[in-house]
């Protein structure tokens, strides 16, 4: 699933890919909103992500899409 994350004051966005649901996701988003502390995501490779709570400008999911597999038209 792609998540981006809009940062206050800041023109670029932060893109991942997680293989969190997008349940687990909002919850953690929730929950770091509303304790001001950091918001601590993972990617598919491992790598973490942490972002203040206090300049979150939003948080997008992605719909989870199912991997396709074989050779066919797009």
């Amino acid at each position: 699933m792609e998540i981006k994350i809009g940062i206050q004051n800041v023109g670029r966005e932060i893109v991942l890919e997680s293989s969190q649901d997008a349940d687990a996701v909002a919850k953690l988003v929730a929950e770091a909103i509303s304790g001001q502390k950091e918001l601590r995501l993972e990617d598919e490779k491992g790598r973490q992500v942490i972002v203040p709570a206090g300049v979150i400008g939003y948080v997008e999911l992605g719909a989870q899409e199912q991997r396709r597999v074989g050779f066919g038209a797009l």
